[in-house]
């Protein structure tokens, strides 16, 4: 299959291209960048270089050749690229947050408005694949809900409250340097930041009212001096208590079967540059708390997204992301 990357130049653009590279039936024919146009693809990201001889292009809609298209971009960039390559018979995979959210929260959340809003399936694959395999369009969920929603989606049936912490690397606030990302303000430091309005919050409720409409979830974020990863801490308040072995058994059989998330210690370098999710929870009773490790840029964007693209084609949801994590 012919894959485009609609806004590669970013860390999870280039992540997109560094697993597909082993996907044994995608190839990348073509990167989009509008600032960059003309580059080679390298020039960006230097870790490619002999793997893959592209340059960047700006291309018109109704010029791009493809079979899938990943849309890579910022919110409200995407809502211009769906519709008219849908129309073109391109599967679009998109990792922007235009279409994750019902329209009136979406507006209310990021402060626009939708131009071109569909419904679209929800892509965490061990909760909604049956969902969406035959879809030609998914969005793909923002980071922190992922590894949020996945540690909490066990035991939120038995659940009235969650209040999710979650610690994030550098690479999930994008390659464009501010005061927030700077060197001296992240090494040796952890900082909160939009302690209880942050963007995926709207997410993470949505996708436990799913579940449960009375289980109220909150969550706050922390910047920690790490490249990639997110590790979030899920407190999970019980209707029921249940004790240790319910749990585990619980979350065992949850997740039987599902490849990409395993029921461990989460380490943050044992997922980096994979696609893995792990999970372990502990009970004292009334409360759970279980935490979660993903990459942010694998599971948490550019991974799922592969994975998300091999359901709706019909390959083996492990095509391209087979590969063990970087520890250490």
């Amino acid at each position: 299959m012919k894959i485009a990357i609609i806004g590669a130049s970013g860390y999870a653009g280039g992540d997109l291209i560094r697993l597909l590279l082993s996907h044994p039936k995608a190839e990348v024919t073509c990167v989009t960048s509008r600032k960059l146009a003309g580059k080679p693809l390298d020039s960006v990201h230097p870790h490619l270089k002999g793997y893959i001889d592209l340059n960047f292009e700006n291309p018109s809609i109704d010029s791009i050749d493809a079979d899938v298209a990943f849309l890579s971009v910022p919110h409200t960039a995407a809502m211009a690229y769906a519709r008219p390559l849908l129309n073109r018979g391109i599967k679009v995979v998109d990792l922007s947050a235009d279409y994750r959210l019902p329209k009136e929260t979406y507006e209310i959340v990021y402060g626009v408005t939708h131009t071109d809003y569909f419904e679209a399936p929800y892509g965490i694959p061990e909760l909604h694949r049956d969902e969406y395999r035959s879809a030609d369009f998914v969005s793909n969920p923002g980071c922190f809900p992922t590894g949020a929603t996945l540690a909490a989606a066990p035991l939120v049936p038995n659940s009235h409250t969650i209040i999710y912490d979650s610690k994030t690397g550098v690479s999930g606030a994008g390659d464009n340097p501010s005061a927030t990302t700077h060197y001296p303000n992240v090494a040796d430091n952890i900082n909160p930041y939009k302690w209880t309005a942050h963007r995926h919050l709207a997410e993470m409720r949505n996708e436990i009212s799913r579940i449960n409409k009375e289980t109220r979830c909150y969550f706050t974020p922390h910047l920690v001096p790490v490249n990639r990863g997110i590790l979030t801490t899920a407190h999970i308040l019980l209707n029921e208590p249940m004790v240790q072995e319910e749990v585990e058994d619980l979350y065992r059989k949850y997740y039987d079967g599902e490849y990409f998330v395993r029921y461990q210690t989460p380490v943050l370098a044992a997922v980096r540059g994979s696609n893995f999710c792990d999970i372990r929870a502990e009970s004292e009773g009334e409360r759970v708390v279980v935490v979660s490790a993903i990459d942010n840029l694998g599971k948490g964007a550019a991974g799922q997204a592969i994975q998300n693209m091999n359901i709706i084609c019909g390959f083996d949801e492990r095509d391209g992301l087979r590969a063990p994590g970087l520890l250490p």
